[in-house]
């Protein structure tokens, strides 16, 4: 049995610890600096409980001290101590982050580390990459690979339409930090919030926008092997133009703290969620030109008497997917692991990377229509 550390008692921490504890492969101890959070958790079998500040070093060094792995679900500033913490502590590491700067200290450390550095391990940037990955290597010469994402809810009711689903910090992060892109062959960097798009998808009209992080490593996998590369997230339409005004109008961007407690005072939190996953690659393949999608919808449900939502469901179901993996030997074990070199089919016939495959994952035969909004 192996025993892994969880640092952050979440919605995302919680559920992960949940897979985990139910397969009976894995003792987990989950770490928060909240003992209420962590009393939240309930009882769950071979988990343990410890309140710790992960910026506390010598202390997260000593619990990390002689476990197989630790898997970060804290918020994207506090990644680095983790990561440092667990190259020390001779500990494989795994996060969920969408940050970019802590990705690159992330690579920094495992450089020369004796474990594995797998960053990126959630939904977007994660999941993601894996499916973009797995559909770019079907083409002799790629043209354009384009990512969408989104976690909204189900039943949106209110003028930015959209519920708290995740973190508030990391959503803030991608809607404020520089995007990554490879634009007519070229890497660059794009502004969050612009490049609108509006798609339908089963009668559904959304719309897209730059967002940070999600691309995870794949600009510079693909860099001089696509045309035009670019990740953006899924709202309802009129969201952007609301968070623009709060940003940039309302000068909140620089007052991030101020516009974390307006939404968490404003924006119920929902369970009532769906996840929208769309990746479209298009390139020559035996002389044509070819366009391959995948389409899948992952929606909330019940997992052991209790109702999960779709966005933890996918996130904490892909982490654990990776960390399975790497403890049955199918990743490599030493220094920095990126997500697009797992196999879309490995982790779908992973008992918890399935999650995804429950709901339609075949490619569409009517894939979305898009269009730029003026």
């Amino acid at each position: 049995m192996k025993h892994v550390v969880v640092i952050g008692a979440g919605h995302i921490g919680s559920t992960i610890a949940s897979l985990l504890s139910e397969t009976g492969d894995y003792r987990i101890t989950v770490a928060d600096q909240s003992a209420d959070q962590l009393a939240d958790l309930g009882p769950m079998l071979r988990v343990d409980h410890a309140v710790l500040d992960v910026t506390d070093g010598p202390a997260l060094r000593a619990l990390l001290a002689g476990k197989f792995a630790v898997l970060s679900a804290a918020p994207y500033h506090l990644t680095y101590h983790v990561a440092e913490a667990a190259k020390a502590a001779g500990a494989h590491y795994l996060d969920l982050t969408e940050d970019v700067a802590s990705t690159r200290k992330v690579k920094a450390l495992a450089v020369d580390a004796t474990t594995a550095f797998i960053p990126q391990c959630g939904l977007a940037p994660g999941f993601i990459s894996i499916v973009a990955a797995d559909l770019a290597r079907h083409f002799d010469t790629l043209h354009d690979v384009r990512l969408r994402v989104g976690a909204l809810p189900k039943y949106p009711s209110n003028a930015l339409n959209y519920n708290l689903t995740w973190s508030t910090d990391g959503v803030i992060n991608e809607y404020c930090e520089p995007c990554e892109a490879i634009v007519d062959g070229l890497p660059r960097q794009t502004r969050a919030l612009e490049e609108l798009e509006a798609f339908s998808l089963d009668g559904v009209t959304y719309e897209a926008f730059n967002t940070s992080g999600g691309l995870g490593t794949l600009c510079e996998t693909l860099d001089g092997k696509v045309r035009n590369l670019n990740y953006r997230t899924i709202r309802y339409p009129g969201h952007a133009a609301i968070m623009k005004a709060l940003l940039n109008d309302l000068g909140l961007r620089d007052r991030r703290g101020l516009l974390k407690d307006i939404l968490e005072n404003s924006l119920p939190a929902t369970l009532q969620d769906v996840v929208i996953v769309f990746v479209t690659v298009s390139g020559m393949k035996h002389g044509h030109l070819v366009q391959e999608t995948y389409a899948n919808k992952i929606y909330a449900r019940d997992m052991g008497g209790r109702t999960v939502s779709a966005i933890q469901i996918t996130t904490a179901s892909a982490i654990c997917a990776v960390l399975d993996m790497l403890a049955n030997g199918a990743l490599r074990s030493v220094g920095f692991v990126r997500q697009e070199e797992i196999a879309l089919a490995d982790f779908l016939n992973n008992r918890f990377g399935c999650a995804y495959a429950m709901a339609d994952a075949a490619p569409t035969a009517r894939p979305p229509v898009l269009g730029a909004v003026a």
